[in-house]
């Protein structure tokens, strides 16, 4: 989701106030986010939570 909203992690970090390593964590599948770091990566990318349990869907 967030290269297809041209997002550096850099970038989505800042937005949505979670650490750079944090997501670059989740990215590469080494942690899972908890619902609450989920809520502020939706805010980031300026999406509705629920969108980001929709597995079928494109930006």
């Amino acid at each position: 989701m967030r290269e297809g909203k041209g997002m550096s992690q850099e970038e989505l970090a800042n937005s949505a106030e979670v650490s750079l390593p944090q997501i670059t964590r989740i990215e590469r599948g080494v942690v899972n986010p908890t619902i609450c770091t989920i809520k502020s990566l939706s805010k980031g990318l300026s999406i509705e939570m629920s969108f980001m349990f929709e597995f079928d869907k494109k930006l």
